[in-house]
């Protein structure tokens, strides 16, 4: 029986999987997805964020592969409406590091195979979870054979569609959202190397942020959720509200709705959520990542206290619920 096992091998199932680790416990983490993604996702790595990836002994490997916004600028009508920077954001890491969801995965994987080897399974499907009071039992299809699995907490890190939500009967609440965007990655030209940019346009707002190999990722908020657009369209909207011209790119397309919600309880017995399985916001500046990783800096010592004192357990998981939710 293991000790934990996280539902979800995304940024923050596989980033908590790693704290949890390294402070000695026996935890798997079970993927749906047979392979990892690489669609254009969250990029931004927050001040507060580093520190968890400090304690996984990252934080240099990923600012090295990585562009540090320093600063961020405000524009309409081709003048500067404000400008602000980063530079008494936090310590050591006064910038918002920005790098592609997949290379981070990819380290936080690699991180997690030393500290627990063969423990991230991918292309396993969770069906079922049962919270028998003492343990968890964790039914689960893996190439066409069923298994049940048993841990004495389960974390589900499976996303804003949880399944492991679901199965735990916690309901989700909505609190608004609406707004759709389109998002890629394109050369990133004469662009400031190191500066995001927000142009509040009257045709509607236009994002843009920085990342490395000379790219920069371009956010336009549309009037309806546009699933077919492709690079050009994208570089269109954003020609015709900003003047800027972007290079060609075959990078691909994501077209998202914003979604607000946030469960009802992030603990139900020996079922924990984290990240968007618990609350779900604006993925814009990479806000669910690195909520989901905040989330796992007060989880991991929560569990690695809960699974060593039981007395403690159900105080200690009760003030990570009401402290995130908060």
């Amino acid at each position: 029986m293991r000790d934990v096992i996280v539902v979800g091998g995304g940024p923050v199932g596989i980033l908590l999987a790693g704290l949890l680790a390294v402070r000695g416990l026996d935890v798997e983490v079970l993927e749906r997805r047979a392979e990892p993604s690489r669609r254009s996702r969250a990029i931004g790595i927050h001040p507060p964020s580093m520190r968890a990836l400090e304690e996984l002994g990252l934080a240099d490997a990923v600012v090295e592969r990585a562009v540090r916004i320093r600063g961020g600028e405000v524009r309409c009508d081709g003048r500067a409406l404000g400008r602000l920077t980063f530079r008494e954001a936090a310590g050591r890491h006064p910038f918002v590091v920005s790098l592609p969801q997949y290379e981070t995965e990819a380290l936080l994987r690699a991180r997690f195979d030393e500290l627990s080897p063969g423990r991230y399974r991918s292309g396993v499907t969770v069906t079922d979870v049962r919270d028998r009071g003492d343990r968890v039992e964790v039914e689960v299809e893996e190439a066409g054979t069923a298994t049940v699995l048993e841990a004495r907490y389960v974390v589900a890190a499976d996303g804003a569609r949880s399944v492991i939500r679901a199965l735990a009967g916690i309901r989700g609440i909505e609190r608004g959202g609406g707004d759709t965007y389109l998002m890629s990655d394109y050369p990133a030209g004469e662009q400031a190397a190191e500066q995001a940019v927000l142009y509040f346009e009257r045709g509607g707002v236009v994002e843009s942020f920085p990342l490395p190999g000379g790219r920069r990722r371009w956010v336009a908020m549309t009037s309806s959720l546009q699933p077919d657009a492709s690079s050009h369209d994208l570089a269109a909207i954003v020609e015709s509200r900003t003047g800027v011209v972007l290079p060609s790119s075959g990078a691909s397309v994501s077209a998202f709705s914003v979604q607000q919600r946030l469960a009802e309880r992030l603990v139900s017995g020996r079922i924990v959520l984290v990240g968007d399985a618990g609350h779900q916001i604006s993925p814009i500046g990479g806000q669910g990542m690195n909520l989901g990783w905040l989330d796992g800096l007060l989880l991991a010592p929560a569990l690695a206290l809960a699974i060593r004192e039981p007395d403690a357990a159900a105080s200690v998981l009760a003030d990570y619920d009401r402290r995130r939710r908060r």
